[in-house]
């Protein structure tokens, strides 16, 4: 489905990404693992279309994407929860969620689409007339991958679902990680500092350090490597 190739990325002078390739299959979950600075939100965001790269391909189900603006690329199957929520904080719960939707004019199959995001979110089912800014920090992230949910993603870019979050609300997260990939079939790239929660629930992963891919495997085979258990699991 994901395909990139030898791509780079630069901030100015800054070298944020340097010849990195990666693939993301149907129905699969990959990870990115790394550092703070590593580069791992630089590549979300030029897969997004939020930052073009220097050099290099991402393809899409065989179509070039990396010219093509943001939006188009929504359109296109591919959603981003950003690290951070970035939610409208004064708008209802309703009201982000509903904005997930924004490029499609079928309204009853919005409404579907909202009771769907409440299956896997309850509380948000109970939050509809709440602004987003007063929910609790778990809540709100239920909230942003529920408006992405409302966009119909082919495949979901995750960056640090966990960030912030208590134990209890983070294994519920996870939960909701694999059930869209077991009930829906929806690939998913998560980017996630929580190395050992990542590689648990991916099939494959990448570790990323300084802007350059330097392992990569199974998650198994990564769980089992030297560098990351020393570097990210702290073994």
């Amino acid at each position: 489905m994901l395909k990139i190739n030898n791509l780079n990325v630069h901030y100015g002078r800054v070298h944020a990404l340097k010849d990195v390739s990666l693939e993301v299959k149907d129905g699969e979950l990959v990870t990115l693992i790394g550092s703070n600075g590593a580069g791992k939100s630089t590549l979300l965001m030029t897969i997004s279309g939020i930052k073009k790269p220097t050099s290099g391909v991402v393809e899409w189900e065989g179509i070039r994407i990396d010219k093509l603006p943001s939006h188009n690329i929504v359109s296109l199957g591919i959603v981003q929860v950003p690290e951070g929520r970035h939610l409208f904080p004064k708008m209802t719960v309703l009201e982000n969620l509903e904005l997930g939707a924004c490029l499609s004019k079928d309204t009853g199959w919005n409404k579907q689409n909202i009771q769907r995001v409440c299956s896997y979110f309850e509380v948000l089912g109970q939050r509809m007339n709440q602004l987003a800014g007063t929910l609790s920090g778990g809540e709100q992230q239920m909230l942003a991958i529920g408006r992405a949910l409302m966009a119909n993603p082919k495949l979901l870019l995750l960056d640090e679902p966990s960030l912030g979050l208590a134990p209890l609300i983070m294994e519920d997260m996870a939960q909701v990680i694999r059930d869209l990939r077991k009930e829906e079939g929806i690939a998913i790239l998560l980017v996630e500092q929580n190395a050992h929660l990542a590689l648990e629930l991916a099939d494959r992963g990448f570790v990323l350090e300084t802007g350059s891919i330097v392992v990569s495997g199974t998650a198994d085979k990564l769980l089992n490597s030297k560098l990351v258990k020393k570097a990210y699991l702290g073994l």
